[in-house]
């Protein structure tokens, strides 16, 4: 009887061991990538998006799946307010909280790609779901998040599907931009477009 005891606990402490190595191994693979981390956000860097969202829309288009591209601008509403710096990074550190909310774990890439801009990726996401996913985004923030002086955050938003877009992004592919800076500039033009309404 005692037997199974003994092995019951080596195979715990295989198992956990096993867990360690595995978790290191992951932390590696991360520092070996030079993966850049916005030190407010946590978010992907700038620097570090570009490829990672170049590997999604080669996946989705492997795989003949949508790919959209959400971007998020926060840069009218400082404008308009006027808020000071400290004043800011409290609220984008609210906005990045609420959008977590709607990030899906290991499929989603979400990235501060400015000051007060973000991009999240939503690989296998329609234009019409990216579309509702928006709106949800945009009401969570206006309803969730306020600034230190309790104002309502508004945000700018604008979407993109890569497949809604191919001939576009590849004129702009045949003047030297990539991939994923052309469907980035079409979410981006969608974005001011929006401030416009």
């Amino acid at each position: 009887m005692w037997y199974f005891s003994w092995i019951l606990g080596v195979l715990l402490a295989c198992s956990l061991g096993i867990i360690n190595v595995l978790r290191l191994e992951a932390q590696e693979a991360l520092e070996k990538e030079n993966i850049v981390v916005d030190p407010l956000t946590q978010l992907l860097a700038r620097e570090s998006v570009l490829e990672r969202l170049q590997e999604k829309v080669d996946n989705s288009k492997r795989n003949e799946m949508p790919f959209s591209l959400l971007y998020i601008s926060l840069t009218d509403f400082k404008n308009k307010h006027q808020l000071a710096e400290y004043e800011m990074d409290t609220t984008i550190f609210k906005v990045v909280e609420t959008l977590r909310l709607d990030i899906r774990n290991g499929l989603d890439i979400a990235a501060r790609v400015g000051d007060d801009d973000f991009v999240i990726a939503l690989p296998g996401i329609s234009l019409e779901r990216v579309e509702v996913i928006a709106e949800r985004i945009k009401r969570n923030i206006f309803v969730n998040v306020t600034t230190p002086k309790k104002v309502a955050v508004d945000i700018a938003i604008g979407f993109v599907e890569y497949t809604d877009h191919t001939e576009v992004i590849a004129e702009e592919m045949e003047m030297g931009m990539g991939e994923v800076e052309a469907l980035l500039s079409i979410a981006i033009g969608r974005c001011l477009e929006s401030t416009l309404v």
